[in-house]
């Protein structure tokens, strides 16, 4: 399996698109803050979105006034094989 994103945040938020299917920023950072139970710092939440672009597991377009994030094929990919990863380690453990 190809190095999935080390950074908890990153994998966090492609978690929150798997689930959604697409969300506007501001949904997502919110959804993100909800779950940490803490705010983000929009630096911070911008980078991390940016990082994933970059390294192609997630995409933007605009609606109206809004950038609405989704991942890619290669996002879907990469979380669908850390959850059969994550899984397989609960199994064997258990």
């Amino acid at each position: 399996m190809t190095k999935f994103i080390q950074s908890g945040r990153r994998r966090d938020l492609c978690f929150i698109l798997h689930e959604a299917g697409e969300l506007q920023a501001q949904a997502l950072k919110t959804r993100l803050e909800r779950h940490y139970d803490e705010r983000i710092e929009p630096k911070s939440f911008y980078g991390a979105l940016d990082a994933l672009e970059s390294a192609g597991f997630v995409e933007t377009h605009t609606e109206g006034l809004y950038d609405v994030y989704s991942l890619t094929d290669a996002g879907r990919a990469r979380v669908d094989e850390h959850v059969d990863w994550v899984v397989g380690l609960t199994r064997r453990e258990g």
